[in-house]
């Protein structure tokens, strides 16, 4: 948002049968998985050999190939560990299956459990990037079955290059594993799991003194009132009981949380503020802090939340009104409510648009540009855009996001609740949210001072990731290769890559979830920040959806940073409930070329669906949808303020790049509430010449959308593709579509 004030708001064929030869091979896998898994060797092996570690570190990691026989035989399953699924090339020489094993590692032995069709001939090779290779072994004739070969050699990246087939189809592999000997994933004594919570974590019970605690509260908003670009990073959490007397001002970089399993397990008499005086009313820059999990009984029945993007308000109970305005009403840009209950009306007034998802209101006053309600209890009727409410009776698919909490017996426990279809309302509604509980004894609690490599070691050893409150620095990749992962932060944990690398991959697996983090662009650009699923990625996770909650980008700002693409969405039925990407209009190094980001979000899985996408300013395309059944339920975006001219923002003879482009070749889209804003201050003479731009097929369609000139600094030509007139002049009025087509 602006910094000053203008009114913006299995296979593809049968498998083959086995002779009495493969039968003796495939005996033999069970002794070579043994040896792989365990280190327990054959005599015959080197002494080199049986140093090897004991722990296949390829397994989960992210794979390619040079090609696929078909969808279901992608090279990820040749790393995941289960000899039932097969990784298998085209029909062809030459071709290669490889590894990221997410750092440097010294390899000492590469297992190949062959199909039938296997190399005639191959080599094992080895890579620091990924692009230059040496060989770790000579020419190498292929085994039918297993194939165990010793080798000594440094790299991260590990591949079988094939060189001839020993049959006409294509190179086949049930698994590739990778032992190493020494560091990385393979080295050292296990991490421990649970553990303190750091001392940015303030754990706040009912036996302490309303004075004391409101003192910590003080303190901590003092420091963080205004302090929108430091390094500190704060949790509140309360266990179980009544709190009275208490304001709890929330500033940035702080997140206040109850730790009961249901928000009305912590009850706070009085409030849980969140105002703009420290920006004279202004409520456009309330970036950055949370509220989560707790019941709050505002002394004068109506509490406040004045909040812009990045600010969640999630499974809270407030037992009267709720005024998302500023005190004064000044200007204000939010927001996102889910899984809450508001006994009483809720309140946007100045709010330009706001996102309500699942939940239960007593009512609601007004509308500004954009009010988008998903499976809410009581929200107004669908009446874009006269008042401009779009309103959705269910959500198609949603899981909530994972949360904190203490057992009977005090021990910490993190929450993960179950997925739900066409739903409504709050999942705590007829007693304790359905999902499974994992004690924090089975995630590494980590502290910023750890180094990735530690993170890295956590996550291979099988443990879940929680970041306590603060800034982590990372000079590898954080690889999350195992299904059902919990990563979760608290107190906006922020990870920053110092080295260009990406900051997190989570590989193509059933039910990660990923939340509450702050993703940070390095100096040196990396070329996405979160790649959800590797490149070509296939599998189907419509049971048991990955998630992405409470995530968000910036690119500049606290300073210089760069990032191609902030998140990248290759694995199938993902959930995106609430992100910000940003590319920093304001702060420290700030810049057309100081903090450059082509765009902010690229899905190209199928049957992704999207709930809360804020991106906004940057250089090119702001999200980029090329997967199949694509759903977006709001958007919330602002083009970038600093194209120096028109000719440095074209695109070919386009002048611009729209907001939202659904690709040309996708036949099945559709979304709703979706509002794009201009203010091109450098030069306001510039055009773009679209908001959204899609594919005019019967199966892509549009509803309730919005372009603005914010206080007529620039133009939006068109609404979407060629329809919708100009958003232009200074009386800052929405261009509305009601449909598309």
């Amino acid at each position: 948002m602006p910094p000053s004030s203008p009114p913006h708001p299995a296979h593809g064929r049968p498998r083959r049968r086995r002779g009495r030869s493969g039968l003796v091979a495939a005996g033999l896998v069970a002794l070579a998985t043994f040896a792989a898994v365990t280190g327990v060797v054959p005599a015959t092996y080197t002494a080199a050999a049986a140093a090897c570690g004991t722990t296949n570190v390829a397994q989960g990691k992210t794979a390619s190939a040079s090609s696929t026989e078909n969808a279901g035989t992608p090279a990820s399953a040749a790393f995941d560990g289960d000899a039932g699924t097969r990784w298998s090339s085209a029909f062809s020489d030459p071709q290669w299956i490889q590894v990221d094993l997410g750092s440097s590692q010294q390899i000492c032995r590469v297992v190949l459990n062959w199909e039938t069709a296997r190399a005639q001939t191959f080599k094992i090779q080895v890579s620091a990037d990924g692009s230059t290779w040496s060989d770790a072994t000579a020419t190498v004739n292929g085994v039918a079955g297993t194939q165990s070969l010793d080798v000594s050699a440094t790299g991260r990246y590990v591949r079988m290059y094939g060189l001839t087939r020993a049959t006409a189809y294509g190179y086949s592999l049930w698994e590739f594993a990778v032992n190493t000997t020494g560091g990385g994933d393979d080295g050292g004594p296990g991490l421990p799991g649970g553990g303190d919570l750091g001392p940015n974590v303030k754990i706040f019970d009912p036996s302490m003194s309303s004075a004391s605690i409101q003192n910590t509260l003080d303190t901590i908003f003092n420091q963080q009132e205004s302090n929108q670009f430091g390094s500190e990073r704060y949790a509140l959490l309360f266990k179980p009981g009544t709190y009275s007397g208490l304001n709890a001002q929330i500033g940035f970089y702080t997140s206040i949380s109850g730790l009961g399993q249901s928000p009305d397990d912590v009850t706070i008499n009085g409030d849980i503020t969140v105002d703009a005086g420290w920006f004279n009313g202004n409520a456009t820059q309330n970036f950055w802090r949370s509220a989560e999990n707790l019941a709050v009984v505002p002394v004068n029945g109506t509490d406040r939340w004045a909040v812009a993007q990045a600010a969640p308000f999630r499974r809270i109970h407030v037992r009267g009104g709720l005024n998302l305005a500023p005190n004064g009403y000044g200007w204000a840009s939010g927001g996102y409510i889910a899984d809450s209950k508001i006994d009483g009306t809720v309140g946007p007034y100045s709010q330009q648009q706001w996102f309500t998802r699942d939940s239960t209101i007593g009512g609601w006053t007004n509308a500004v540009w954009n009010m988008v309600f998903s499976g809410v209890v009581g929200a107004p009727a669908q009446s874009f855009p006269n008042p401009p409410y779009t309103t959705l009776a269910t959500s198609p698919v949603t899981r909530e996001k994972p949360y904190l909490y203490v057992d009977s017996g005090g021990a910490y426990r993190v929450f993960v609740p179950s997925p739900r279809t066409n739903s409504s309302g709050v999942t705590w509604a007829n007693g304790p949210t359905p999902g499974s509980s994992i004690p924090l004894t089975q995630f590494y609690v980590a502290k910023p001072s750890d180094s990735a490599a530690t993170l890295n070691q956590a996550l291979s050893q099988g443990l879940n990731l929680l970041f306590t409150p603060g800034v982590y620095h990372l000079n590898q990749t954080l690889n999350v290769t195992r299904a059902n992962t919990v990563v979760l932060g608290l107190g906006y944990a922020t990870l920053i890559p110092d080295n260009g690398v990406v900051a997190m991959n989570v590989a193509d697996v059933d039910g990660v979830k990923i939340a509450g983090l702050l993703f940070d662009a390095g100096t040196v650009n990396s070329p996405v920040l979160l790649r959800i699923g590797p490149d070509g990625a296939s599998g189907s996770h419509a049971a048991n959806p990955i998630s992405v909650q409470d995530v968000f980008f910036r690119i500049g700002g606290a300073g210089p940073g760069s990032a191609t693409t902030s998140l990248v969405v290759n694995s199938d039925n993902t959930i995106i409930d609430h992100i910000w990407a940003w590319r920093a209009d304001h702060g420290a190094g700030v810049g057309w070329n100081t903090n450059p980001a082509d765009t902010g979000v690229i899905v190209n899985g199928d049957n992704v669906i999207a709930y809360g996408l804020f991106v906004e300013h940057y250089k090119k395309y702001e999200v980029i949808w090329n997967g199949e059944g694509g759903r977006t339920i709001f958007f919330q975006n602002e083009l970038p303020y600093d194209p120096p001219n028109q000719a440095s923002w074209m695109n070919g003879s386009t002048r611009g790049y729209a907001a939202y482009k659904v690709a040309d070749n996708v036949n099945t889209h559709e979304a709703w509430g979706m509002g794009s804003y201009c203010n091109f201050s450098t030069d306001p003479s510039i055009v773009a010449d679209r908001g959204f731009e899609v594919p005019d097929k019967t199966g892509v369609k549009f509803h309730d959308l919005l372009t603005v000139s914010l206080g007529g600094v620039g133009t939006i030509a068109h609404v979407i593709n060629n329809t919708g007139g100009a958003a232009q002049g200074t009386a800052t009025v929405p261009v509305n579509v009601v449909s598309y087509p």
